[in-house]
């Protein structure tokens, strides 16, 4: 039996991919071939989503981008043994996209069935959560974790070990672990990936978290734009609770913790982490002042770690592995590996997931492989849609927290948003305080007012009317907001629109200047 691997992510699913499979299972019928159909995550090369896999002799062949119409002339080119045709990309592997990957959080995803625990097991999975009860115990997997250098992957990089510390030190009858899946930035998809393509090791991660901590119940709050998502990971729930990886006595252990599936409705300051927490209680997405901070006083008052997806599901790699063999990866406090969501005017969309380290450059140009019109590149949005327009003059940049810090750049969930020369930088600055205006939480002034204050004072800059007093009045108003706003929401806000007019001065005179050659 040959098996043939077709996504079931969501990007591929948006391309067709239920009907790639339905047209593959169906043709193999025709034929009296005897054809395994596995719908595994996405291998993260989105550009050529569906893209169709054959394990063969000689390892996994890839097809792409696969419509149901091309089924046929598939099989007539013997794709199930690896056949020439005009989609073959050969080995994923083996594509520039490829090339400078270090894949440790993403090591399973694409590869699996990811409702299957056994191949799971077969792929590593639960040698970390072994090691702990184990090997190490709960303090000195902590150790481990802080030893690993790694820092969250939710945007803020506060040093996990640290964080899991503090739950642990703070005494408490009960202590909870969140998974933070609001994945609400424009350009990220990471979390949704890992969820749909390993839903495992997210469990395992929050398994591991907990019985470090002392925690005996674990939450995912998971955006209400991801159903494929939820449908995905409750499947791996009920899986992980029949085999015993969650419930009473985890793995024969004395140890005893379960994880709860919750739905947002969609609100992105929920991404925040105590908005979240409100919400989680069934109150109003609305920030909380700190401190206190959730590590000592979090979800019912009680002390609660709360993590992304992305450095949950990495935990048991790490246990795994070693937390030096982790440290090992990345550049100077950016330990280990940052999964890169590439999207926007690129010729590679897609995620690879890289050591820190390289440049700005290197990221957008040799994996990205430019912009997809072929014209000229002149900005990446880094960090989500608060974070700054980096120009191309600063691609000499290093991917590293302290680096992206200096020259007031930001990482956040690792979402990188290439635009050509095309692109009106007055307007991208625009879309920044919109946003933030109409997904305020409403709780402090400076990001309630500063927002809708901002969008009209930008407007008033590209009509072109007294654009020097205005300009001068924007800037203060995003001093305030950063230094006023009770969260990163109305603190980052600013971002996207200083570093617009520090780079892009000219996107908001445009009108100025032709009123002025009048």
């Amino acid at each position: 039996m040959t098996k043939v691997f077709v996504p079931l992510d969501m990007a591929a699913k948006a391309m067709g991919a239920d009907r790639v499979a339905a047209a593959i299972a169906k043709e193999a019928a025709a034929r009296g071939l005897d054809v395994e159909i596995v719908r595994n995550g996405s291998r993260g090369l989105l550009w050529l989503e569906p893209l169709v896999e054959v394990e063969t002799a000689s390892g996994r062949i890839g097809y792409g981008e696969v419509a149901a119409k091309d089924v046929a002339s598939l099989f007539d080119a013997n794709f199930l043994t690896g056949g020439a045709h005009r989609l073959s990309i050969g080995k994923v592997e083996d594509h520039p996209f490829w090339k400078r990957q270090n894949r440790i959080t993403f090591k399973r995803c694409g590869i699996i069935d990811p409702l299957s625990l056994a191949e799971y097991e077969a792929h590593g999975g639960g040698a970390g959560l072994a090691r702990a009860f184990y090997t190490l115990g709960s303090k000195e997997t902590i150790a481990e974790v802080t030893k690993s250098g790694l820092r969250g992957r939710g945007g803020a990089g506060f040093p996990t070990g640290i964080k899991w510390k503090t739950v642990a030190d703070t005494p408490a009858d009960q202590r909870y672990v969140v998974t933070n899946a609001d994945e609400g930035d424009s350009g990220t998809f990471a979390d949704r990936m890992i969820i749909e393509g390993d839903p495992f090791s997210l469990i395992e991660g929050m398994a591991i978290c907990g019985f470090a901590v002392g925690a005996s119940k674990g939450y995912v709050y998971l955006r209400a734009e991801y159903p494929q998502a939820a449908q995905v990971f409750g499947k791996a729930l009920e899986i992980a609770r029949a085999a015993g990886w969650l419930g009473e006595n985890v793995r024969g252990s004395d140890f005893s913790f379960d994880i709860e599936l919750r739905m947002g409705a969609g609100a992105y300051v929920c991404g925040e982490e105590t908005s979240l927490l409100e919400s989680l209680e069934g109150k109003r997405g609305v920030v909380r002042a700190k401190p206190p901070f959730p590590a000592v006083a979090g979800l019912f008052d009680k002390p609660t770690v709360v993590n992304n997806v992305l450095s949950l599901a990495t935990i048991p790699m790490i246990l795994e592995l070693g937390a030096q063999h982790y440290a090992d990866c990345g550049v100077g406090r950016s330990r280990g590996t940052m999964p890169l969501q590439i999207a926007g005017n690129v010729k590679y969309g897609g995620l690879c997931e890289v050591d820190f380290g390289l440049t700005l450059g290197e990221i957008v140009n040799d994996i990205g492989g430019g912009s997809k019109t072929g014209r000229p590149v002149r900005a990446v949005q880094c960090g989500g849609p608060l974070g700054a327009y980096v120009p191309v003059s600063d691609f000499d940049m290093v991917f590293d927290y302290e680096a992206f810090t200096k020259r007031d750049a930001l990482i956040g969930h690792g979402g990188l948003v290439v635009f050509d020369d095309t692109v009106d930088m007055a307007q991208m600055a625009r879309f920044g305080m919109e946003f933030c205006a109409i997904e305020s939480c409403g709780k402090c002034t400076p990001c309630r007012i500063g927002s809708t204050r901002g969008v009209e004072t930008i407007d008033k800059i590209v009509a072109g009317v007294d654009p020097d007093a205005n300009i001068a009045l924007l800037e203060d108003l995003c001093n305030t907001m950063k230094l006023g706003s009770l969260c990163a929401l109305g603190g980052f806000a600013p971002y996207p629109v200083l570093s617009a007019l520090r780079h892009f001065p000219e996107d908001f005179r445009k009108n100025s200047l032709s009123a002025a050659a009048e």
